[in-house]
């Protein structure tokens, strides 16, 4: 939690939380004491109690008598101890029947999380659950646009049998985004090892459809979830079109179906949908058009990021917005998907599968790698995404560097959801302030001109 991680970084008493600046609560406190001593002066006056008159005259007759150090020192404590008696009973009377840092959780991301910028993430799988693990904490306004094409496991078998939308990739998207974390993960990722028609499926799979089949569609059953479960943000799906991927292969092969894509094992040459013109979620396209950044990535280049821009009022709306575009690349290479690709292939295969290339202004690539890299990468035809800068420069696209991956005393390469998040805030901090300098010398050469 934002208020959890606040007190590890500073050591600060659980009642001094609500001094914390940006809550908005200290100045109806005061207000509320000013109308109190108003309220009570008025009424001493209306009974011509004089309270004025006479709290002046033993003022004065104190002062005459007492030494002025002393009177000080006396008010001043006086009006401490009744100043921090009220603060206690305040709090105590806010927080009975209720848990303190839920009330602080939900101050501080109503007044501070509220105001950061409207991100749209684009893509699925892992990778995105991932990154939005990172994005909840600096801002509420977050659009999870997920793809649907999903064919495998649980989601599959659901798509088959119950003919609803693949639930698996909206499922992570939704306990990454919860509030409490840990617990929804552990619910919504938990898979039956045993029953008759239950094994292999995941709890948040059959909560969803379960919910779809109540509520009349996966949009509607998303938001109620989402309600329930009071996630950052809202999940939506690309399209609700029954999409399937298909992957034309280099060697002329016709490869149907996600999760066959993969175990190909060949080069692919396009990638399209069945049916071919699937209609954008309505949601989708007005979240993009208001977005203030929009994130491609991570995640697999073929299932997971390219089949949203495959949707082309998706990939069209990208292009046309004024939001600040970056991709987050992956770092290693996916066998059967991306084999020896570079950064610059990776950025071309989505430039040409949107058939535009203002989708992307930046790429946020990883620049450090564990010196004892773990085997099983290279076992599995698995390598570090290569940093070409000269064919990136070729495409107008720019580099943006920073450490990505989680320490690893095994050599294990995986994205940490914080570093990402703190590197895409602090590249969208600075492109923003970059554009307020560029934007201040054009106004001083048009006021010279």
């Amino acid at each position: 939690m934002v208020i959890k991680n606040i007190r590890k970084n500073v050591k600060m008493p659980e009642d001094m939380m609500w001094l914390m600046p940006g809550l908005q609560v200290k100045r109806w406190f005061a207000l509320i004491f000013f109308g109190a001593v108003l309220i009570t002066l008025g009424i001493l006056i209306l009974f011509d109690i004089k309270p004025i008159f006479y709290t002046m005259e033993f003022i004065r007759k104190i002062a005459m008598n007492i030494s002025t150090e002393w009177l000080a020192f006396a008010i001043v404590m006086f009006g401490a101890g009744i100043f921090f008696k009220g603060w206690q009973k305040t709090n105590l009377s806010m927080l009975e029947g209720s848990d303190n840092h839920s009330i602080l959780e939900n101050l501080y991301r109503r007044r501070k999380l509220n105001r950061g910028p409207k991100i749209v993430a684009v893509g699925g799988g892992t990778g995105l659950s991932m990154l939005l693990r990172g994005i909840k904490h600096i801002t509420n306004n977050i659009t999870a646009v997920v793809t649907v094409g999903d064919d495998g496991g649980s989601s599959g078998r659901l798509r088959e049998e119950m003919g609803v939308l693949p639930p698996g990739d909206i499922r992570n998207c939704i306990a990454a985004l919860a509030d409490d974390e840990d617990l929804i993960t552990k619910l919504f990722q938990y898979r039956f090892k045993s029953g008759e028609g239950l094994e292999g499926h995941s709890f948040g799979n059959l909560f969803l459809t379960a919910l779809c089949a109540i509520t009349g569609d996966l949009v509607r059953a998303v938001k109620e979830s989402s309600n329930v479960l009071s996630i950052r943000g809202r999940v939506l799906p690309s399209t609700l079109d029954d999409m399937k991927l298909v992957a034309e292969m280099e060697d002329g092969r016709i490869i149907h179906g996600e999760s066959n894509i993969p175990e190909a094992h060949g080069k692919i040459k396009r990638l399209y949908t069945d049916p071919q013109n699937c209609k954008a979620l309505d949601d989708v396209i007005s979240a993009i058009k208001d977005a203030d950044l929009i994130i491609l990535g991570p995640g697999s280049l073929y299932t997971s990021v390219i089949p949203n821009l495959l949707i082309e009022e998706i990939s069209k709306t990208i292009a046309q917005s004024n939001a600040k575009k970056l991709y987050v690349c992956n770092i290693m290479t996916q066998p059967g998907e991306s084999d020896n690709y570079s950064v610059s292939d990776h950025v071309n295969a989505l430039i040409k599968h949107a058939q535009n290339k203002n989708i992307i202004d930046t790429v946020l690539v990883n620049d450090f790698l564990p010196s004892n890299l773990a085997q099983k990468y290279q076992l599995s035809g698995s390598y570090p995404v290569k940093l070409d800068n000269e064919n990136l420069k070729k495409l107008g696209v720019k580099v943006f560097s920073k450490k990505l991956i989680e320490d690893s005393k095994e050599g294990l390469v995986r994205h940490s959801s914080n570093r990402v998040a703190r590197a895409i805030y602090y590249w969208y901090r600075k492109e923003l302030k970059s554009e307020k300098i560029l934007f201040k010398k054009d106004k001083e050469i048009c006021l010279k001109k």
